[in-house]
C-alpha cells in the first residue's frame, strides 16, 4: 500500500539498535517521507538513519521528544503532506498499523487520529489516565499515545509557536486542538512493548508527579476555557 502523500514524524534519542527494522519496516509505505529527527543523539542515530534512506533532522541541541516531533512537523509541513504521521523510534508504534489510522481518518474526517491501545502500560498509568480524563474533560481512552495521524488543519496547531511552550504532545497539544474547534478521534491499533529505555514520564514517581501537576492544571484551565467557548470537538 502506497501513500505518497504521506510523511512519517520519528523524534530519536540514541535509537541506533530500534531504527533500522524500523525503517526497513516502513519500505512497504514507501513513496512515504520517512523523517527522523536526531534530538542530539551521541550514537549513530542520525548516521543510520541517512544510510536506510531517511530524511534526517540532526539538532543541535536537545529540544526533547516533543520539540523534536515539533520540527519534524514544521519541516513536513513546509512540503505540504496532506497529512502526517508521529510514531516513536522504540520499538512499540508498529509500520503495518499506519494504514489503520489513514483508513479511520478517510471515515471520520477526524483532524487528529489517536492510534489507542488501552491494554498498554502499567497500573500507574491506567491511574494517570483516569485522572487525567477527568481534570481536562478530554474524552480520549490513550491520553499519552504519541503514535498520531494529523491533517492540515491539526498541523498548523501543532506546529505554531503556542504549541512550542509546551513541555508534552499529548494534554495539552489535544487541548489546544480542541480549543481551535479541530476534531479528534481514536483508532484501536496494537503496539509492542518497548525493546529498550523507558518511559519518560512513567519510569519514576517524581517524574509521575511533576507530569501529573503540569497536566492536571493545564487540562483543568483549558477545561474552563473551553466551558465558556464551546469550541472544543471530540
Amino acid at each position: 500500500m502506497s501513500h505518497p502523500s504521506l510523511a512519517i514524524v520519528i523524534p530519536a534519542l540514541n535509537e541506533e539498535s530500534t531504527l533500522p527494522q524500523l525503517i526497513k519496516s516502513l519500505d512497504s509505505l514507501k513513496p512515504a517521507e520517512i523523517i527522523v529527527i536526531s534530538d542530539f543523539s551521541q550514537d549513530r542515530t542520525a548516521q543510520v538513519a541517512r544510510e536506510l534512506g531517511a530524511t534526517v533532522l540532526d539538532l543541535a541541541d536537545p529540544l526533547g521528544a516533543w520539540g523534536a516531533t515539533q520540527a519534524g512537523l514544521r519541516y513536513a509541513l513546509a512540503k505540504n503532506y496532506p497529512y502526517i504521521v508521529t510514531m516513536d523510534a522504540d520499538g512499540q508504534h508498529l509500520p503495518s498499523e499506519i494504514p489503520k489510522l489513514i483508513a479511520h481518518y478517510e471515515i471520520s474526517k477526524a483532524n487528529i487520529v489517536i492510534g489507542s491501545c488501552v491494554e498498554r502500560g502499567s497500573l500507574l498509568r491506567h491511574c494517570a489516565w483516569h485522572l487525567l480524563r477527568h481534570l481536562s474533560g478530554l474524552p480520549i481512552s490513550d491520553l499519552t499515545s504519541g503514535f498520531r495521524l494529523y491533517d492540515r488543519k491539526a498541523q498548523r496547531v501543532a506546529a505554531a509557536s503556542r504549541a512550542s511552550l509546551l513541555d508534552y504532545q499529548d494534554i495539552g497539544l489535544l487541548l489546544q486542538a480542541g480549543s481551535a474547534g479541530l476534531s479528534i478521534s481514536e483508532a484501536s491499533v496494537e503496539m509492542l512493548p518497548r525493546e529498550k529505555g523507558a518511559s519518560r514520564v512513567f519510569r519514576n514517581w517524581r517524574l509521575v508527579a511533576y507530569y501529573m501537576a503540569y497536566s492536571g492544571l493545564l487540562g483543568f484551565s483549558k477545561r474552563r476555557i473551553q466551558a465558556v467557548s464551546g469550541r472544543a470537538r471530540w
